[in-house]
């Protein structure tokens, strides 16, 4: 089901998840948002960065439990735990957060 973003369709699958990476814009991302009724604030955006430089690092997306871990790591022990996460990103913080950084779904996520 395509997502339209300034008048451009943009390819996604059954999931929301973009067809192609190489689509993704911070545009995109809110859309992809909006969709969800949820809007981006400033710690939506710390961890979608945070997946989108993980993933050109390890060419991976994480699954939940790597992703608080690595959180906690980064931005510290206030952030890096499950509710802080699951407040963001109620339907997942590591299958929505990564739909919205343009990642492919996380292993292991259903």
């Amino acid at each position: 089901m395509p997502i339209t973003v300034a008048g451009k369709s943009i390819e996604t699958d059954e999931e929301g998840y973009l067809a192609s990476r190489t689509d993704w814009s911070e545009e995109v991302a809110k859309e992809m948002a909006k969709v969800d009724n949820c809007e981006l604030s400033q710690n939506h955006w710390e961890v979608i960065n945070f997946l989108r430089e993980y993933y050109e690092e390890y060419q991976i997306a994480p699954a939940v439990r790597v992703l608080t871990k690595a959180i906690g790591k980064k931005l510290g022990p206030d952030k890096g735990n499950s509710k802080y996460l699951y407040e963001l990103f109620p339907y997942g913080p590591a299958k929505q957060a990564c739909k919205y950084a343009g990642l492919p779904k996380p292993t292991g996520c259903v």
